[in-house]
């Protein structure tokens, strides 16, 4: 009984906050470009969408008397880099804004309503894109127009790097990166697409993370092959059944328990905090990381953050209903640790599958081998004190994410990069991204600006 008053009572304080939203004149003029962005189905292949976001926000740039706007065409997307330039540079390098444009695709029917179409609920705006990760892209945009309306002049530049592919190829970071890397070149970046918190429903905020590390993305081939034959005479070598074998040995792997600067540093935060189980587990695995029992319960806790793990997200096979299989293929996807290798996971799996099957790197999937940016106390001090505008004394902690962002593209370049978010969602509360019915807490969209423009006055300031 009090557990479920503590919800009713958080439910009714969530509902005031969405309605004080509703009635703050600057939130209502902020909703409504995050609306038209969200409209916009930025979707691979949909090259028209992106030239109507980028042109919008060209627009939105020049309110903030940015001018110097570039979009480059490039591989079915388009990337978009602007530069504020300072007025009176300090000598330092410029600091680099990183969002993405583009959105994973969405099956209409499947939704309740048409996932592009932009919509409240409950205290939440919902759209495709929403979460991942036009709420960002759009409060940095923001945030510039505020800053310069304030008559705010930094003491550098600051670059905005915004990419159309950050879902799928990665292309736009990859050439920024390298091709056009006199156009994005900073002394570090702070990338929307990773950092942000979360807030219990009763107000009280759980903490802040700031990502400095990523794991590795690689898809991996499983295929194994058979002259086939008639089904009426079955044989002991059976491409389905040599997939489904090797399939079986993957899904029961454990790759061996690994930790970093960057799992470290949050395991450490979060064992201080935790007097529960989960907070034992943390002690005990900082205590002795090559603990297999600790770290594979950790691990079912917490999947993903203390190794490597691959999973089986695609399959095919056989070629007639009445027929052998001739081949038969799944996609493996792994999300790597970083300091391990690419190839060496390759050759585990293939170890793991047997004779009867090739596995093989799916060309142009991986992200960089990257290790984690270093954990710079300025910016961490300056995070915490952007976060302390909204809820003081908050937890703010370096974390690894399990995802793969464009962020890996610029580390393995040599540029620094720290996930930074002043977005924050609820406890418990699951935001769809990638899946159905995506959204974004309205509170924590609109709270996200001041957030980014206190970070911003600090970093970039005097």
């Amino acid at each position: 009984m009090r557990r479920m008053t503590f919800l009713i009572a958080g439910l009714l304080a969530l509902t005031g906050a969405a309605n004080a939203q509703a009635s703050n004149p600057r939130h209502a003029a902020e909703r409504d470009l995050f609306a038209k962005i969200v409209e916009i189905p930025t979707v691979e292949g949909q090259t028209t969408e992106f030239k109507k976001l980028t042109s919008l926000l060209k627009s939105e740039f020049r309110k903030a008397g940015i001018t110097n706007v570039i979009v480059k065409d490039h591989d079915n997307t388009q990337t978009l880099i602007a530069r504020w330039p300072s007025p009176k540079p300090s000598g330092k390098k410029p600091i680099l804004l990183m969002a993405h444009m583009d959105v994973v695709a969405a099956k209409a029917s499947d939704w309740k309503y048409p996932p592009f179409q932009f919509r409240e609920e409950g205290g939440y705006y919902l759209g495709r894109g929403s979460n991942d990760n036009k709420a960002a892209l759009t409060g940095i945009v923001l945030a510039l127009q505020y800053l310069r309306a304030e008559k705010f002049t930094p003491t550098r530049d600051i670059v905005v790097l915004f990419t159309g592919d950050e879902e799928t190829t990665g292309n736009g970071a990859r050439r920024a990166a390298n091709e056009w890397r006199d156009l994005i070149d900073a002394e570090y970046a702070l990338n929307g697409d990773a950092g942000g918190g979360t807030v219990f429903p009763d107000g009280r905020v759980e903490g802040f993370g700031i990502q400095i590390a990523e794991k590795t993305y690689a898809d991996f081939r499983l295929t194994a092959v058979n002259r086939g034959g008639h089904s009426s005479v079955p044989r002991p070598d059976n491409a389905i059944y040599a997939l489904a074998n090797a399939l079986t040995a993957v899904e029961r792997h454990r790759f061996p328990a690994m930790i970093n600067d960057a799992t470290r540093a949050s395991f450490e935060v979060l064992a201080k905090g935790d007097r529960g189980q989960y907070g034992e587990l943390l002690r005990r695995f900082l205590a002795d990381p090559q603990d297999r029992e600790t770290a594979d319960l950790l691990e079912a806790m917490d999947p993903g953050s203390t190794r490597t793990r691959c999973v089986a997200t695609m399959l095919s096979g056989g070629h007639a209903p009445n027929a052998l299989p001739q081949k038969a293929e799944a996609n493996v996807n792994c999300r790597i640790f970083p300091g391990a290798k690419i190839e060496d996971i390759r050759q585990q799996l293939q170890t793991l599958s047997g004779p009867d099957v090739t596995v093989s790197a799916v060309e142009g999937s991986q992200t960089p081998e990257t290790a984690p940016s270093p954990m710079r106390d300025d910016i961490l001090q300056a995070y915490r004190a952007a976060v302390a505008t909204r809820f003081p004394n908050a937890p703010v902690l370096p974390f690894q994410s399990a995802g793969a962002t464009d962020g890996a593209f610029l580390r393995a370049a040599g540029i620094s990069v720290y996930g930074f978010g002043g977005l924050w969602g609820i406890v418990g509360q699951q935001e769809g991204a990638h899946g159905l019915d995506e959204r974004v807490w309205a509170e924590g969209f609109h709270g996200q600006i001041p957030i980014w423009m206190e970070m911003l006055r600090r970093v970039a300031g005097d």
